[in-house]
């Protein structure tokens, strides 16, 4: 018998149309360009729309060149198009157009990609399993800042709204900086119930419960950009107008970290799709951005999934993030990955010249965190907790003050972008690139799982401050930057361990570089060019068709490729029984063992609406989870 499973379609539909073709070279391209180029620059899906129904009108994100934007719009206008909106830092336009003209845009040499405006959704002792607690109590005993609490640093929230008049945000005056709606509802409060519960668990205040029910970074500030309308629906185009006014407002507000629990199918290539390269720009100007795997990680019949990792967390940039399940305790020695949280290896694909189709086969997620019945910040009258009224935590009867549970990848994403917020607190010099290495270092393995369940390991914040707050200022300081393989720490590396809530647990030693992991100890002792600004962590590994080597120009001689992906017994990186080769990865091959990996990205019956750019799956994770003791709700 099929075990019941309830879940909530939550994906962000975000269609953001760039009008940037050459009109006066259209109609040279259009003869010229061969098809396999023209329809390599076409989504998969607006392609299938194409072949289906190319009279249909449809609302597209066009990618282009800089400084092409007049010329796009001429050749828009001729083909009877409509422009929306212009996002000029991403080189983006926003258009209603005939699906057929596509093919017409696509010929033109300045576009570089059109895609649908798809839909995008969403997917209690928190602050003591996660090391956060342990960390702020070491700084008061040491007579050091004893509110290591994301203080000067601002995260912002893309998602369905933050009701401003909860304790957990009105209890601090100035708590959110700024609040701005996307979604073309003018409200800014969340009737939905999805982003007050995460905004909380990132950087909701603890005294309104004495510390019971504290945020990762309690003093961080919030910026509130609401995607989701009042349904949990969105738009590829309304997160990409936020990622828009992010880039050019980041600095005016201090955003330093940018959570993203929402996700759309990912289906083409992270080279291609508008919101993956959006994100990959904020991470280049110095911003973290984190983002959930999704919440696919078994089917209808209780089976291992991989595969299903979400846009944007199937980009190389962003920190992305699955869920782990803490059994409501905090003692981590029985954690273990949730059995829905998506796994990898990344399966959004790009078409070559040829018509041959690649898939991006990237390791994901990075880590994982906590993320079954989290208790957080309660929405007034929020959608959620009316059609679920088992949500209700019954904490407090104030109606500002109140809590609900809530399970998913959306709750584990905000525990890591409020670590980070921490790390940036404790060192204002580190880069985007060096605090995805710091906690992914730092992680907790978790035994039983592979690397395409859990990256490197569980979420360790006290880990990861001890070695943020090692790392030299000076050496990141100069017009040039630091130098490649020089000292990294101001003292000796800490032993690569820690305890928390009595339980001592190794730190994973290594990280994950898109198609492969890498060790050694040289990699927090010593500089390495992938980790400053422009790049992507990972840069530098030479890839042929069946083998990987390192770059010797990029990372230093006591780094170690790995040849496997591991089973984790709970030790360091490397070690373990092997689930499989990862020259597997370089290839479109299957991956084999505990499950299996759908060729096209998409996980049948389960999770995903072929060809309507919905993501299924993406809400809750009740019934079956509920049983296996893995939480009520779940969110992407």
């Amino acid at each position: 018998m099929k075990p019941p499973v309830l879940k909530r379609l939550t994906s962000i539909a975000v269609l953001v149309s760039l009008c940037s073709a050459l009109f006066i070279h259209s109609q040279v391209s259009v003869k010229s360009a061969p098809a396999t180029l023209i329809n390599s620059k076409i989504s998969p899906d607006l392609r299938t729309l194409m072949q289906t129904d190319g009279g249909a009108k449809v609302r597209v994100v066009i990618q282009s060149t800089s400084g092409s934007a007049g010329l796009i719009g001429s050749l828009l206008q001729t083909l009877g198009g409509l422009v929306v909106a212009i996002l000029p830092n991403l080189n983006i336009r926003i258009a209603d157009i005939q699906a057929n003209s596509a093919s017409l845009l696509a010929a033109d040499p300045t576009v570089s990609y059109i895609s649908l405006d798809a839909e995008v959704r969403t997917t209690g002792h928190i602050v003591t399993t996660t090391g956060a607690a342990q960390v702020r109590a070491q700084n008061s005993l040491l007579g050091l800042n004893s509110t290591l609490d994301g203080s000067d640093v601002t995260i912002a929230v893309l998602d369905s709204g933050i009701d401003a008049n909860h304790k957990s945000f009105s209890s601090r005056a100035g708590k959110i900086a700024f609040s701005k709606d996307f979604t073309g509802e003018n409200r800014t409060d969340d009737p939905y119930g999805h982003g007050t519960h995460v905004a909380a668990i990132a950087a909701g205040e603890g005294s309104p419960t004495q510390g019971a029910y504290e945020g990762i970074a309690p003093g961080a500030k919030l910026v509130n950009l609401r995607v989701l309308n009042s349904q949990g629906i969105g738009k590829v185009s309304s997160v990409l107008a936020a990622l828009e006014w992010l880039v050019a407002n980041k600095g005016s507000y201090n955003v330093k970290v940018v959570n993203m629990s929402l996700g759309t199918p990912a289906i083409s290539s992270f080279e291609d799709d508008p919101i993956c390269n959006s994100v990959k720009k904020l991470v280049e100007a110095g911003v973290v951005v984190v983002a959930a795997a999704g919440n696919n990680g078994k089917n209808s019949a209780g089976e291992k999934i991989y595969g299903a990792i979400h846009c944007p967390g199937n980009s190389p940039a962003v920190i992305t993030v699955g869920a782990s399940n803490s059994y409501g305790t905090d003692s981590r020695s029985d954690d273990s990955v949730a059995s829905y949280s998506s796994r990898g290896p990344t399966r959004s694909s790009s078409i070559d010249e040829y018509g041959q189709k690649h898939y991006d086969n990237l390791i994901k997620p990075d880590l994982v965190a906590p993320g079954n019945k989290i208790i957080s910040a309660e929405a007034i009258n929020n959608k959620l907790l009316n059609e679920f009224p088992s949500l209700e935590a019954n904490k407090y009867s104030t109606s500002n003050m109140k809590l609900m549970y809530l399970s998913g990848t959306s709750m584990s994403t905000p525990m890591v972008a409020g670590a980070a917020a921490l790390l940036w607190e404790s060192n204002p010099k580190l880069t985007p690139n060096m605090i995805k290495m710091i906690l992914m270092y730092t992680a907790q393995p978790l035994a039983g799982s592979n690397t395409l369940d859990q990256g490197t390991g569980q979420l360790n914040i006290a880990g990861g401050v001890a070695l943020a707050k090692l790392v030299k200022g000076d050496v990141l300081l100069g017009l040039l930057g630091p130098s490649f393989g020089s000292s990294l720490l101001s003292q000796t590396p800490p032993a690569p361990q820690s305890t928390i809530s009595s339980f001592t647990f190794p730190w994973a030693q290594g990280l994950v570089l898109k198609r492969t992991t890498v060790t050694g100890k040289e990699l927090i002792t010593k500089y390495q060019v992938s980790y400053g600004k422009g790049y992507v962590l990972g840069d530098g590994i030479n890839e042929g068709l069946n083998s990987q080597s390192i770059n010797s120009q990029m990372w230093t001689s006591g780094v170690a490729l790995n040849n496997f992906l591991m089973r984790s017994e709970g030790l360091p990186m490397g070690s373990g029984s092997i689930f499989v080769s990862t020259v597997i990865l370089l290839g479109d091959g299957f991956v084999m063992g505990d499950g299996f990996v759908m060729g096209d990205g998409f996980v049948m019956g389960d999770g995903f609406v072929m060809g309507d750019g919905f993501v299924m799956g993406d809400g809750f994770v009740m019934g079956d989870a509920c049983a296996l003791g893995e939480g009520s709700a779940g969110m992407h």
